[in-house]
């Protein structure tokens, strides 16, 4: 269903209309939904401008005491950042976990921040993960950052992501093709979203660290996990039984993990990332201690598979829900390989898959695996003509740029098409797609986060064919990176041989 359905007289479908509804408002057809939904709203003022100035005070529902509107988030997600959008406007109030933030939302007020002000603000990464992930390349800032990402630069250049793909193609093409017996119209329920997630970890062993995870896979994918859902703990210390005691254990055995093998890598020069981040140089020479490999490791590794394992169960739900597009990215894939035969393809043939692409792009706008930034003030300033102290944390929800109907036709549709060239919708304002940040921090595993996720696709596409029902919705969650709450239950049939 493309944008111009209603313009030609063709009504769009329910499931076209109700698929992402979620995303936008928040359900209220569960107990638990129908309870948020009731209660009452706390009006707030996060500080008072200073006399004489033209700005006005930042205003919002304070929510739950301590709690704040912390629930709402980890139940709506999106929803919930939506909501406050449409009820005071791009910049409010948002309490939660007992500290007053900033609420930021919109492309002009999000610019204001990455742009026209970005020295006003540094990264607020610190409160949530900063015990967890300490030091990594999203927690550093201003001149620590650009000095680490040059060198951290190295390891990501064309020529290693090029290796790095060809290493990984038959790793997840072996994998996938075991997941449903050989045998043609065999069939199995797999649990999407563990499953690929212990593939990338597999991936992350391979591409960043040349090992294979084996036994320890179970205890690193643990830890990563400890650490993630640590960052929105509501209890915030080292409680017996608690998600934050859980989170420090995990950082403990990642850096137990990492530095047991920083003298190998040190001694040799391979092309894994762990080896470039240990011999990677700037052009004046700088390098990364030990304590930095690890640090940015651990992060690397995290960002690496859980980001990556989001979108490819996102892309994978959107093609079982839309066969059509299923079909059509099978029988483009299918072509590459008639024209690769048995070879591995380059970053150019991922490439120059258009129909995943769009997939792929369309994914991530309605389920970035990220969906907000952390800014703070480092100084009084403002923004879209609001008072914001030094200090204020500041929450960038970029995910509702994603779903403006101002800068999307019908957002709430799954319509790959609208980043096509004839669309392009993505170009309505710089920040209407943004799934890997923007500015100084952008993502810089984009590139291959991308390739990876179209290489999952291409194999479970060549393998498998799978419908999901047309009642059926993703469950998210937001207690971390977006991940479905049921584990993404999707029954795969092989497909004929023939």
């Amino acid at each position: 269903m493309v944008a111009g359905d209603r313009a030609l007289g063709r009504q769009p479908s329910v499931q076209a209309e109700s698929e992402n509804v979620a995303l936008i408002e928040a359900p209220h057809d569960h107990l638990i939904d129908r309870a948020l939904g009731l209660l009452p709203e706390r009006r707030q003022v996060l500080a008072t401008p200073p006399r004489g100035s033209d700005t006005v005070a930042v205003r919002g529902d304070a929510g739950l005491p301590y709690l704040g509107r912390a629930l709402h988030y980890m139940r709506w997600g999106p929803a919930e950042m939506m909501e406050r959008y449409r009820r005071y406007g791009p910049v409010s109030l948002n309490t939660s976990l007992g500290v007053d933030r900033v609420l930021v939302a919109g492309p002009d007020a999000l610019d204001e921040v990455l742009g026209h002000r970005r020295r006003d603000f540094g990264q607020g990464w610190d409160y949530f993960i900063g015990p967890f992930f300490r030091r990594g390349l999203l927690l550093l800032e201003f001149d620590e950052h650009k000095f680490h990402r040059r060198i951290m630069q190295q390891a990501f250049t064309r020529d290693r992501l090029e290796a790095h793909l060809a290493a990984l193609t038959p790793v997840v093409r072996a994998s996938i093709a075991r997941w449903v017996p050989q045998r043609d119209n065999a069939e199995r329920t797999v649990r999407l979203y563990p499953t690929i997630k212990e593939l990338t970890l597999d991936i992350a062993g391979e591409t960043f660290m040349a090992v294979d995870v084996g036994q320890r896979r179970r205890q690193l994918i643990d830890a990563f996990v400890d650490c993630t859902h640590a960052g929105l703990a509501i209890i915030r210390h080292s409680v017996p039984g608690g998600n934050w005691r859980a989170g420090l254990r995990g950082r403990k055995v990642l850096e137990e993990y990492f530095t047991a093998m920083l003298p190998q890598k040190r001694r040799a020069e391979s092309p894994d990332f762990f080896s470039g981040l240990c011999h990677a140089r700037s052009e004046d020479g700088g390098v990364f201690g030990d304590a930095d490999v690890v640090n940015h490791m651990i992060f690397l590794i995290m960002a690496a598979h859980d980001t990556t394992t989001t979108t490819a169960t996102a892309v994978a739900y959107y093609l079982g829900k839309h066969p059509d597009w299923q079909q059509r990215v099978r029988a483009e894939v299918l072509g590459m390989d008639e024209r690769l035969g048995d070879g591995p393809p380059t970053i150019a043939d991922l490439d120059g898959l258009r129909d995943l692409d769009l997939v792929v792009k369309e994914s991530l706008r309605l389920m970035p695996p990220v969906p907000g930034l952390s800014r703070r003030a480092v100084r009084d300033t403002e923004i879209a003509g609001h008072y914001i102290p030094a200090g204020a944390p500041v929450d960038l929800a970029y995910q509702v740029n994603h779903l403006l109907p101002e800068l999307w036709t019908h957002p709430e549709r799954f319509d790959p098409e609208r980043f096509g060239e004839q669309r392009r919708e993505d170009k309505s304002h710089r920040l209407a797609w943004m799934p890997f940040g923007a500015g100084a921090h952008k993502c810089i595993g984009m590139h291959f986060g991308t390739f990876e996720v179209k290489t999952v696709t291409a194999a479970l596409v060549r393998e498998y064919e799978w419908h999901i029902p047309e009642k059926y919705r993703m469950p998210w969650g937001f207690t971390t990176i977006p991940f479905p709450r049921d584990g993404a239950p999707m029954t795969l049939r092989r497909r004929s041989a023939t």
